[in-house]
C-alpha cells in the first residue's frame, strides 16, 4: 500500500458488509483499498470475487494492520471479540465504527478494549432485509436510509467527519443520536417488530390446525412474519445486549394487545375509530408526513477528503511524538530558539508539507480545469 492509498478494513462480509464494500467501490474512490475478513473463507472469496474487497485478509489482525478505518459488521456479541483481536494491530490515530443493533454495550466495549489514540465511532445503518449473507448484498441498500452515529465523546473530530463520509459516500443519511437513547427506540421500532413477528409465526405454526391453516396463509401472514426469516444470531445477540429496552416495550404491547382484546369483545364504536385512526397515522408515516426531531446541519465531506484529512492529522501527532523525543541539546548564545519553539516551527512546517502534497493529489484527482470563455 502506497503513502497515497488509503485502507478500509471491513471485518464480517454477510449482509450489511458486503453491501458497504459495494457501495464504497460504486462510489469508485480513487486511492482507497478495501481489504475484507469473514471467519467464513467461502464468504471472503465470494466477496472478492464480487467486487465488494479488494483483497482477502486472512484474520482480523491482518485486515486492520495499516488501515486508516475499520468497519466491524459482524453480529453483536462477535464486536468485543473482534475488537479485543484487532486491538494489537491497530494504527495510532485510525478510525473504528461498527454496525451493530444496539450502540451502549458496543460503546462500552470500545472503551474498555480499544487503545489511546484509536477513535471509536458507533454506527447503525437503519437498513436491513430478512435475506442475510453475502449472496443478498447490493450496493443501493443504504441509500436514503437513516444511519445511525453514536461517536465516543473522545472521538476526534477529524474521525467523525471520516465516518460522515463513509455515510456520505454510501447514500445514507446521518442521524446523530445518544446510544442509550438509540436502544431505547431501535426496541420499539426494530426488536419488537422482530419478536412479535416470530413469536407470530411461532404461535400458528404450533397449532394442531398447522396443516389445514397453511395453505390459506397469503401475503397478510407472509408480510407480517417476514422478520422470522432473519439471522437467528443476530436475533439472540439484539435480545441479550438491549434486554430492559425490549422487555419494557413487550411489557408496553402486552397491556396494547389486552386494549384491544376489551375492544373487540365489546364491539363498540370506539374499535373502528381505533381502527380508523391507526390506518390515518401510517399513511401519514408512510407518506413522510411524520416530521421528526431536528437534527443539526451536518456538512457532509467528500470521503476521500476525510480520509486524507484524518491521515494528515496522525502523521503530524507522529512527527510531533518524534520531535518531542528528540534528546535535548545545550542552549547555545545567539539567540538560538528553544527547543520547545523548535519543536513547534518544525511541527508547522510538516504541516504545511502535508497540506501542499495533499493539495497536488486533489488537482491531480480532479483532472485539467475547462477552458474558459
Amino acid at each position: 500500500m502506497t503513502a497515497e492509498t488509503h485502507r478500509i478494513a471491513i471485518i464480517g462480509l454477510g449482509l450489511i458488509g458486503g453491501s458497504l464494500g459495494l457501495a464504497l467501490k460504486a462510489a469508485r474512490l480513487r486511492g482507497v483499498e478495501l481489504v475484507g475478513y469473514d471467519r467464513d473463507s467461502e464468504t471472503r472469496t465470494k466477496a472478492r470475487r464480487m467486487g465488494a474487497i479488494d483483497r482477502e485478509a486472512r484474520d482480523v489482525g491482518e485486515a486492520v494492520s495499516g488501515a486508516s478505518m475499520v468497519i466491524v459488521a459482524t453480529p453483536i456479541l462477535a464486536i468485543r471479540e473482534v475488537l479485543r483481536e484487532a486491538a494489537p494491530h491497530l494504527t495510532e490515530g485510525s478510525v473504528v465504527t461498527d454496525t451493530g443493533s444496539t450502540k451502549a454495550a458496543v460503546l462500552g466495549w470500545a472503551r474498555e478494549l480499544l487503545p489511546s489514540g484509536v477513535h471509536f465511532v458507533g454506527g447503525h445503518p437503519m437498513a436491513g432485509k430478512e435475506t442475510q449473507g453475502i449472496d443478498h448484498a447490493e450496493a443501493d441498500l443504504f441509500r436514503e436510509r437513516a444511519y445511525c452515529l453514536c461517536p465516543d465523546p473522545d472521538a476526534d473530530e477529524r474521525a467523525v467527519r471520516a465516518v460522515l463520509g463513509l455515510v456520505h459516500a454510501v447514500g445514507a443519511t446521518p442521524l446523530f443520536i445518544d446510544p442509550e437513547e438509540h436502544d431505547q427506540y431501535v426496541a420499539a421500532v426494530s426488536h419488537l417488530p422482530l419478536v412479535l413477528a416470530t413469536a407470530l409465526f411461532t404461535l400458528v405454526r404450533g397449532s394442531t390446525g398447522w396443516q389445514e391453516m397453511a395453505p390459506l396463509a397469503a401475503s397478510g401472514f407472509r408480510d407480517t412474519t417476514r422478520l422470522a426469516s432473519g439471522d437467528p444470531e443476530m436475533s439472540h445477540d439484539i435480545c441479550i445486549t438491549n434486554r430492559e429496552a425490549l422487555l419494557h416495550w413487550l411489557d408496553r404491547m402486552i397491556g396494547e394487545l389486552y386494549r384491544y382484546r376489551r375492544l373487540i369483545a365489546e364491539g363498540g364504536a370506539e374499535l373502528f375509530e381505533t381502527f380508523a385512526r391507526a390506518q390515518l397515522d401510517r399513511d401519514a408515516f408512510l407518506s413522510r408526513k411524520v416530521v421528526g426531531r431536528e437534527q443539526p446541519q451536518v456538512e457532509l465531506p467528500d470521503f476521500k477528503d476525510a480520509l486524507v484529512s484524518l491521515f494528515i492529522g496522525r502523521a503530524v501527532s507522529e512527527r510531533m511524538r518524534k520531535l518531542t523525543e528528540l534528546p535535548e541539546k545545550p542552549a547555545e548564545t545567539g539567540g538560538r530558539p528553544s527547543r520547545e519553539d523548535r519543536t513547534t516551527r518544525l511541527a508547522r512546517l510538516f504541516r504545511e508539507r502535508l497540506e501542499r502534497d495533499l493539495q497536488r493529489e486533489l488537482d491531480k484527482d480532479q483532472g485539467p480545469a475547462p477552458p474558459r470563455g
